[in-house]
């Protein structure tokens, strides 16, 4: 019940700040270009808390149902004009100014990632170089000849640099004709082309988290080489030393830290066997795992931490203020051809549909953005962002995208789209929507 509670306010709270900076976008261009704006909501449904400012008098609200937002316009079609008010309606500004406004909601939204990430990338970051870890035999993986430790430098004819940009350069190729061409680094520094070859299996591999299982091997991770020992941590008092590599506990292997951690939180209290290599012998000494409390639950703690030991398959990048900027730019720009990609792919079938993630996943996300810090949560909001500006701009005529198509008809025609024909094309995007809703919820109940 607690982690639900935390993950519905985390929800709320991205939700919220999203909203607000989609809706801000569409309030301030219409004030700027001239129109009255008569609310500000965030939330739908009956206002909670209202704040009435301006010399407009405008609404700001924040209503009961916290799952959107909207401005709202003085418009003539929907009340009489006030003889001080003619001219200020949404309706009787000129075409441009009216797509402007409409603009603006995704157009904050993608502003927002750009400060987002330019936050994240102001003080450098630390980036994991891609690189193949454990490698699954008589997999697609095996067979293209991938070896533990081996560097992903470019896939296809994209240089790759970082985990995110190879998993978008992956997905790319894959769903084109099912193979992956790579370059690979050895160990020794010699470099070598293969492909991975998945065949039909492409679809598959494109729903949530099948794409390394499918293909084979998972990413390179530091192995569970002790770097660090408190005095009073269960390890420091059974005998464990810096430079011990843990090999498994209770006879469950261990290849990295996520899996040290993962064998070791369930066990909080219990007397447990350690294997660990030690000068390249393989020992084992039973000890007695420590206790720490997250969220009100007990969980195992051995009381040893990462070693620095990570060859250079870590780097660190520094910008200047004005590099972040760039940078930040980019990866927005890039993270929205890529979103605008793969909605495509799934509307043709190369991709799966399963990608399509609603409000209790989003939530899900939201409650550990919570747990993992800051910067975390930055990155999320981030993600999010774009996809609500991409989802917006989508030519349905209840979204900004739909209402930016009717504009553009009646700068062609010189007239207003009839009534009737409005009317259609806002039931035929409200029939869109719940499609698209059903799916995402489907894929969060049964996904």
């Amino acid at each position: 019940m607690t982690e639900f509670l935390s993950n519905l306010a985390a929800f709320v709270v991205l939700i919220s700040i999203l909203v607000a900076v989609h809706e801000y976008g569409h309030y301030i261009v219409g004030r700027w270009t001239g129109m009255k704006v008569l609310r500000f909501s965030i939330g739908f449904g009956k206002p909670v808390l209202t704040h009435i400012g301006g010399k407009d008098g405008t609404e700001y609200c924040i209503s009961a149902i916290p799952l959107g937002g909207y401005v709202k316009f003085l418009d003539s079609r929907e009340s009489d004009i006030a003889p001080e008010d003619v001219g200020r309606a949404f309706d009787h500004r000129p075409i441009p100014a009216r797509i402007a406004v409409l603009l603006a909601g995704p157009a904050f939204n993608f502003i927002f990632a750009i400060a987002a990430y330019w936050l994240l990338f102001a003080g450098g970051v630390l980036v994991s170089q891609p690189a193949v870890g454990d490698v699954v035999q008589d997999s697609h993986a095996e067979r293209a000849g991938l070896v533990f430790g081996d560097k992903i430098i470019a896939v296809g004819d994209s240089r790759t640099g970082e985990w995110e940009e190879t998993l978008v350069a992956i997905l790319g190729e894959m769903v084109d004709d099912g193979k992956i061409p790579m370059t690979l680094q050895t160990a020794a520094g010699e470099e070598r082309h293969t492909v991975i070859d998945v065949g039909s299996d492409k679809t598959r591999l494109t729903e949530p988290g099948q794409l390394f299982d499918g293909l084979g091997f998972v990413p390179w991770q530091p192995p569970a080489i002790i770097g660090n020992l408190p005095d009073d941590g269960a390890a420091h008092a059974a005998g464990l030393a810096i430079g011990d590599r843990i090999a498994a506990i209770d006879g469950e292997k261990i290849n990295n830290f996520n899996e040290l951690r993962a064998v070791v939180e369930p066990r909080p209290g219990k007397e447990v066997t350690v294997e660990f290599v030690r000068d390249g012998v393989s020992r084992s000494l039973n000890l007695v795992l420590g206790e720490h409390e997250v969220d009100g639950e007990k969980l195992g703690l051995l009381g040893v931490a990462l070693s620095e030991a990570t060859g250079d398959y870590y780097v660190r990048r520094a910008y200047t203020p004005l590099q972040s900027l760039g940078a930040a730019a980019d990866k927005t720009w890039s993270s929205t051809v890529f979103t605008v990609q793969m909605l495509g792919r799934m509307v043709t079938g190369d991709v799966s549909i399963k990608n399509i993630s609603g409000p209790i996943n989003i939530a899900r996300i939201a409650g550990a953005s919570v747990d993992r810090g800051w910067r975390y949560a930055v990155g999320i909001l981030a993600i999010i962002s774009i996809s609500l500006g991409v989802l917006n701009l989508l030519p349905i005529p209840v979204l900004d995208g739909g209402q930016i198509v009717y504009q553009l008809v009646e700068a062609l025609k010189g007239a207003p789209m009839t009534e009737r024909a409005q009317i259609i094309g806002q039931q035929a995007g409200i029939l869109a929507l719940l499609l698209l809703m059903s799916f995402a919820f489907y894929n969060d109940i049964f996904g």
